[in-house]
């Protein structure tokens, strides 16, 4: 049982696995507005490589952090706890029970736990993991992180380089892995949490995100991704969908190879998500078919008196 604490129910779960639709559904039951987790979903020039909501299903409900920053801006995780909080206290006066959905589970835990505290690293770790990275190509920095901490190394997205610099100075700086710096203990929050989570056999969730890809491809991802090209080395574009065309765009992939990477490169982002998630034992799973009824049965069980 919970206590009177306003209430914040968070969807997750991997890619495609259909956390919009029960995201929307679930406001629609309690009247209430959704706040995305989605890290990819911020950038308003990024639209149908991030799988946004249709504008059918913002419409259907209020939505918050879709497409409100631009790939120019430097956003992070930091400044996504700051301003997500300080939306939950805004909203929270209007409404007891709020959504939060997305599946970047780093993103959602900002919010529901706060962020880890690191020690400060001179500028110079920094520098000099650049200067690696510019020679040595981003292929060293995966095999370094992979020998000094395992254990971030199944989690973190290996093609971004600015993660992998990241949880290398922290090991340079400090002698310990970055991962021994997670999870130190929980922010205090005025609001209750409730987990649920999406799942399926893993033959379909990969299956589910071929078919979404080609959609995607179909939608006009390609020249999407052209007119984005230019900025190809911003942060915001070192992720799934994008970088696998800028390299087709490059020569370095036929386009057929390259529609083939972002299925791979997906699927393995969908089994990173799925290690993530599962350390967290509050989440109840469902099935990703399962009857929205009886979601909101869990629901109202772990609420009621």
């Amino acid at each position: 049982m919970l206590s009177k604490k306003p209430l914040l129910i968070c969807v997750v779960g991997p890619t495609a696995i259909g956390k919009t639709a029960l995201s929307i559904k679930i406001a629609n039951f309690f009247s209430t507005e959704i706040i995305s987790a989605d890290s990819r979903q911020f950038f308003k020039e990024m639209n149908i490589g991030t799988a946004v909501p249709s504008t059918e299903e913002l419409a259907s409900a209020p939505h918050h952090f879709i497409q409100n920053k631009s790939i120019f801006d430097s956003y992070s995780v930091g400044d996504y706890e700051r301003e997500s909080i300080a939306l939950l206290d805004q909203l929270f006066k209007k409404h007891p029970v709020l959504v939060m959905v997305g599946g970047s589970g780093l993103y959602l835990d900002a919010a529901v736990k706060g962020l880890d505290t690191f020690p400060k690293i001179s500028s110079e770790v920094r520098e000099l993991l650049n200067k690696e990275y510019e020679v040595k190509g981003i292929e060293a920095l995966q095999k370094e992180l992979e020998t000094v901490d395992p254990l971030y190394y199944q989690k973190v997205d290996m093609f971004n380089h600015h993660r992998l610099i990241r949880a290398l100075e922290i090991y340079r700086g400090t002698g310990k892995p970055f991962s021994s710096f997670l999870n130190q203990g929980a922010a205090q929050r005025n609001f209750e949490t409730i987990f649920v989570g999406l799942t399926a056999d893993r033959s379909i969730i990969y299956d589910r995100i071929n078919k979404r890809v080609d959609l995607m491809v179909k939608q006009g991802l390609i020249e999407e991704a052209r007119r984005l090209y230019e900025h190809k080395d911003l942060n915001a574009l070192q992720t799934v969908g994008y970088r696998e065309l800028f390299l087709y765009f490059d020569g370095s992939f036929s386009l057929e190879e390259a529609i083939s990477e972002i299925k791979k490169n997906t699927r393995r982002f969908a089994k990173r998500q799925g290690t993530w998630f599962r350390k967290n034992e509050a989440i109840e799973w469902f099935d990703y078919k399962i009857n929205f009824k009886e979601v909101i049965e869990f629901i109202q069980q772990k609420t009621s008196d």
